[in-house]
């Protein structure tokens, strides 16, 4: 099960599509190989990067259940349970977790507008999904439009035990890190596991406010994973260069509309999954994208 303890790398997979838009079973299996050899310390499934929206209940329950089976219980696996209603909600929490999840993770609905509202959403979700689902916050106000304080994160906190993670991914974000590690220290909220996400465009400095490790998609992980190890093996330097040695692909994989696009392109050419597909609607990248990109994978193998 999911502790206040996670720490390291959660990857945030992708949904395998094979041309014609059907799950891919097979690339599946070798996406799950592929980021546990790169260092993963978690996976994390059906969230936003996941094109979770675009699945029907059955094949997003079918998903889970062969990423779970793949794992086989050598990281814990986070499946994403938001939805519109929390019956649905409710269901597909109930059936992963029976299926070997360690937890789920919930983003808050656009339609809330003020902190009452957050805190009151996310006592009805811990109803619906039951109190002893380990279970994450998702603090994404980019996508969400939903802005949550550092102070209505630890009313969140305080009001569900079973709250062990914030996902993080404000933007500007840092000093909200901040905030929550000094209020955890001095004994004002029960600490729990933060990790950063935004495609690891802050990802050192954010370990250095006080981030527990990372949870995105970025299509090299193991950069996510050494950068990670060598903040917390105190080589700041060290773990700059390296991020900076991706900081371009970071970048453009961070460009909204096609970011998913550009990663799974570059999932493709790595040979982690057999089609860079994303389900309709979605963009198309065009050929001097795909040089762009070309061009920024020869920069980071090469060097």
């Amino acid at each position: 099960m999911l502790t206040s303890s996670a720490a390291g790398v959660y990857v945030i997979c992708p949904t395998p599509f094979e041309s014609d838009g059907r799950v891919d079973v097979a690339s599946t299996d070798r996406m799950v190989e592929a980021y546990l050899k790169a260092g993963a310390t978690g996976l994390t499934i059906l969230g936003i990067m996941g094109e979770a929206p675009k699945l029907a209940a059955d094949e997003a329950l079918a998903f889970a259940r062969q990423v779970i089976a793949a794992v086989a219980g050598r990281v814990p696996v986070i499946v994403g349970v938001s939805a519109a209603g929390f019956a649905a909600m409710s269901g597909l929490s109930s059936k992963v977790m029976d299926a070997g999840a360690a937890g789920v993770m919930i983003a808050p609905p656009s339609t809330l507008k003020t902190d009452d509202q957050i805190v009151s959403y996310y006592a009805d979700a811990v109803e619906a999904i039951g109190p002893d689902v380990p279970w994450v916050i998702q603090d994404y106000p980019l996508t969400t439009n939903v802005v949550m304080t550092p102070k209505v994160i630890m009313r969140i906190i305080e009001q569900s035990p079973s709250c062990v993670m914030l996902k993080h991914e404000d933007w500007p974000g840092l000093d909200k890190i901040t905030a929550l590690r000094r209020a955890s220290d001095a004994g004002q909220v029960r600490r729990v596991s933060i990790l950063c996400g935004n495609g690891g465009m802050f990802l050192p400095f954010e370990m250095e406010r006080g981030a527990d490790g990372a949870m995105t998609g970025y299509a090299y992980p193991e950069m996510l994973v050494g950068v990670v190890d060598l903040v917390n093996q105190g080589r700041r330097a060290e773990a700059h260069d390296l991020f900076d040695r991706h900081l371009p692909l970071v970048r453009y994989e961070t460009q909204p509309g096609i970011g998913l696009a550009v990663r799974k392109y570059v999932l493709k050419r790595r040979g982690i999954i057999a089609s860079d597909t994303l389900r309709k609607p979605g963009p198309k990248l065009s050929p001097e994208t795909i040089a762009d990109i070309e061009w920024l994978m020869e920069r980071i193998e090469r060097s």
